[in-house]
C-alpha cells in the first residue's frame, strides 16, 4: 500500500517528462545555455514574504535568481535552468516547500519581451491549443490577456490600487477578488505592479510609481513572475535594507547582505527575468487537483 501514491502518478509523471522535454528544446532552439548554480548559498535575497531553509550554516535557495544574475555580469546573454528550489512554510494544495522552479534571463531585453518569450514558451511545452482546468476550457493559442495591476483592481477588486495600499489590503484582495477572475478563458499577464512590491524590479521610466514586473495567471493560478532588471546597486541595497527591515519587524530571521551580488551589478547589462513555477505549470496542464499529483514525492511521503 505504501508505493500506491507512487504508482498512480505513473502517467502523470511520464506526461512530465515529455513536458520538461519541449520546455528544454525550446530553450535550445532559441539560443539559451542550460546552466546550472549551487543550490545551497550564504545569502537569499532579503524578501519579507519568503523565508529561506538554514542548511549547515548558509541556506538553501529560495530562488537560483541572484547567481544566475551574477552570469549575466559575466557577459552570459541567454541562460536557462530547471532547479530545486525551497521556501520554508509553504505548503498546500498548491504549494510545495521543496519545489521545481524554471528560471530564464535574458540580456538585452525587458519585461514586454519576456511577456512574448512565456506565451510562446508555454504554448511550446503544452502542445496544445487549448487545455481544460477545473472545468474551464482555456484557449493557449492566439494573444493572451494583457491588464496593469491598477485596471484589475478597479474591475475586480472594487477599489484603486492605491487605497488598497494605503489601507493595508492589497494583497488581500488581490488573492481573494483579483486572482479567482485571471486566465479563465485565455491566460493573462498582469502587470506594472507598484514599486514598493517589486524589490528586485526595474522602476517604469515613464510612471516611477510602478515597476516593470508581470506575473503570469491561468486558470486563476500563478504560475511566473517575471520584471525587467534592476540594475543599480545602489538604489538595489537600499531596497534591500527596507526588506530587511520590514523582516525584522516581523519578526522574522537576519539574511547576510548579498554583497557579491551587488557588487557584480556594477558590470550587468540591461536584462530581464522569469520565474516559472514548474510544478504549477504541470498541474494545470495535466488538470490536476493538487500539486501532489504531479510529483514523484511529497516531503509527508519520504
Amino acid at each position: 500500500m505504501g508505493s500506491w501514491p507512487l504508482a498512480r502518478r505513473r502517467q502523470a509523471l511520464v506526461e512530465r517528462g515529455a513536458i520538461f522535454g519541449r520546455i528544454r528544446e525550446f530553450f535550445q532552439e532559441k539560443g539559451y545555455l542550460e546552466v546550472e548554480t549551487p543550490f545551497r548559498i550564504p545569502a537569499p535575497a532579503p524578501e519579507a514574504q519568503i523565508d529561506a531553509i538554514p542548511a549547515s550554516g548558509w541556506f538553501l535557495q529560495t530562488s537560483p535568481e541572484l547567481c544566475m544574475k551574477r552570469m549575466l555580469a559575466a557577459g552570459y546573454q541567454r541562460i536557462f535552468q530547471i532547479c530545486r528550489c525551497w521556501r520554508d512554510g509553504e505548503r498546500g494544495v498548491r504549494h510545495l516547500s521543496e519545489f521545481t522552479m524554471l528560471e530564464w534571463y535574458r540580456s538585452k531585453a525587458d519585461y514586454l519581451v519576456l511577456m512574448e518569450e512565456t506565451e510562446a514558451l508555454v504554448q511550446h511545452a503544452a502542445a496544445t491549443g487549448s487545455i481544460s482546468y477545473r472545468g474551464q476550457q482555456i484557449a493557449l493559442s492566439g494573444k493572451w490577456e494583457r491588464i496593469t495591476v491598477a485596471d484589475a483592481f478597479l474591475r475586480y477588486g472594487g477599489i484603486s490600487m492605491w487605497q488598497a495600499l494605503a489601507d493595508g489590503t492589497f494583497d488581500v484582495i488581490m488573492v481573494d477578488r483579483i486572482e479567482p477572475n485571471l486566465g479563465l478563458a485565455r491566460p493573462t499577464f498582469i502587470y506594472d505592479y507598484p514599486a514598493s512590491c517589486s524589490a528586485l524590479a526595474r522602476l517604469k521610466p515613464s510612471d516611477p510609481t510602478v515597476a516593470e514586473r508581470f506575473e503570469l495567471y491561468i486558470g486563476g493560478l500563478e504560475i511566473a513572475n517575471a520584471f525587467s532588471e534592476l540594475i543599480d546597486p545602489v538604489e538595489q541595497r537600499a531596497r534591500f535594507v527596507t526588506a530587511a527591515a520590514e523582516r525584522a519587524a516581523q519578526g522574522k530571521a537576519a539574511y547576510p547582505m548579498p554583497e557579491k551580488f551587488l557588487s557584480a551589478l556594477d558590470e550587468m547589462p540591461e536584462a530581464a527575468g522569469i520565474a516559472l513555477g514548474v510544478d504549477r505549470l504541470v498541474m494545470v496542464l495535466l488538470d490536476a487537483e493538487t500539486i501532489d499529483e504531479v510529483v514523484a514525492f511529497t516531503t509527508e511521503e519520504l
